[in-house]
């Protein structure tokens, strides 16, 4: 049975090619924004919901009033731009039924709008555009031509949409594929659980670590530079979008580092294990802001925010994304277990107190005297919750 993948490729625009992406992004962006502010207009003025497909019904119109800009794209993609505009306003609606802070939909600034996508290959794109060129793959893209793409490995099952992503100074193209074969791993008979941390990025349950590369902590010095220069250049000048550049730039590597780190990690543990435990994190609730008014100061305010950085920056959720894709790929067995307590608990006597983690590092049974490494404690903690889980739908 095949899975849905993604494929991420460098594209090699020649210079007018990449003004032509250029362009195509911001008329792509004036698009959304034009349809933000038509929703917006028609329900302050008359109560009225504009719906995607009366906004999909007036492009055509759009397109012959400006053939030299809007109508020089594809069709397809021009109304992707306006579903991704719908779905923002079906999240909003379903948080504001939700109770949760709404977030309405804001219109798009330059460095907020980097993703232009075709929904169906073939549809004013085509992959892999001039087979005839052993050594170099193609994307051709209407209104841009064919743009040499850096094919670093072999595109598998069938490809469903194209979308080009600018990233800093560089544009890639990604590909949505259908069935995408599955390469199952020869079983290896071990289990494992697995401790995510700041000082080591996973502690495994049989005391095995990898390392938190601390990929934003290395480039603070550079990305604090290039942020003060930010800082002094005049709004709307060209030094200060050169400037913006380079700090995208700055961060761009340091997510394409933190990807690499995630990719190695979790290969080396869906080779090593069949059946893979971890802690049920929720991420983004984990760094949220620590609260903090007037009327009721906060504590610890820089501490936690010291925490939430190191966690960022380690990418626990990239991470657990990725072990989740290889894992299905390779026809390993993940389970996430309930986090609470799982660092408290002694892993031999079950007495669970706050009082047994003595450090960071250092964990000590308050009962019956058991001392190890804090991490590998609690790893051994999730895959017993891990098995229990396991055993309990098995027998279910």
């Amino acid at each position: 049975m095949g899975v849905r993948r993604s494929f991420k490729f460098l594209l090699r625009p020649t210079a007018r090619q990449a003004a032509a992406l250029t362009a195509c992004l911001e008329d792509h962006r004036q698009l959304y924004n034009a349809a933000l502010e038509h929703r917006r207009i028609a329900y302050a003025k008359a109560g009225a919901s504009i719906r995607y497909g009366e906004q999909s019904a007036d492009l055509k119109d759009i397109r012959a009033d400006d053939p030299d800009g809007q109508g020089r794209w594809s069709f397809s993609s021009q109304q992707a731009t306006l579903r991704r505009l719908d779905k923002a306003f079906r999240a909003f609606f379903e948080r504001v039924k939700a109770g949760r802070t709404p977030g309405f939909p804001r219109f798009k600034g330059r460095g907020r709008f980097d993703t232009v996508e075709w929904p169906k290959d073939g549809d004013g794109c085509r992959w892999d555009s001039q087979p005839a060129h052993p050594t170099a793959a193609y994307v051709r893209l209407q209104g841009i031509g064919h743009v040499r793409v850096h094919r670093h490995r072999a595109v598998k099952g069938r490809v469903k949409t194209i979308a080009v992503k600018r990233e800093g100074r560089r544009w890639y193209v990604v590909l949505s594929c259908d069935d995408v074969p599955a390469e199952p791993l020869p079983a290896t008979g071990a289990v494992v659980g697995i401790d995510l941390g700041v000082a080591s990025l996973v502690t495994t349950s049989d005391s095995g670590q990898v390392a938190n590369a601390r990929h934003l902590a290395a480039t603070a010095g550079r990305l604090a530079n290039a942020q003060r220069d930010l800082a002094r250049k005049k709004r709307g000048s060209k030094r200060r979008r050169k400037a913006v550049g380079r700090v995208a730039t700055l961060h761009a590597k340091v997510r394409r580092q933190r990807l690499d780190h995630a990719h190695k990690a979790a290969l080396a543990l869906v080779r090593a294990y069949d059946v893979i435990v971890h802690e049920d994190l929720r991420v983004t609730n984990m760094t949220r802001s620590a609260s903090d008014t007037v009327d009721q100061p906060g504590r610890n305010i820089a501490a936690k925010s010291g925490l939430n950085r190191s966690i960022l920056d380690a990418g626990w959720g990239v991470f657990l994304t990725i072990l989740a894709h290889k894992a299905e790929s390779a026809g390993r067995e993940l389970i996430a277990v309930e986090p609470r307590n799982t660092s408290r608990t002694c892993a031999r006597c079950g007495h669970c107190a706050t009082e047994n983690r003595l450090t960071q590092a250092e964990f000590a049974c308050t009962a019956c005297g058991h001392t190890a490494h804090a991490d590998v404690n609690a790893a051994i903690n999730i895959l017993r919750a891990g098995l229990a889980l396991r055993q309990a739908a098995e027998a279910a």
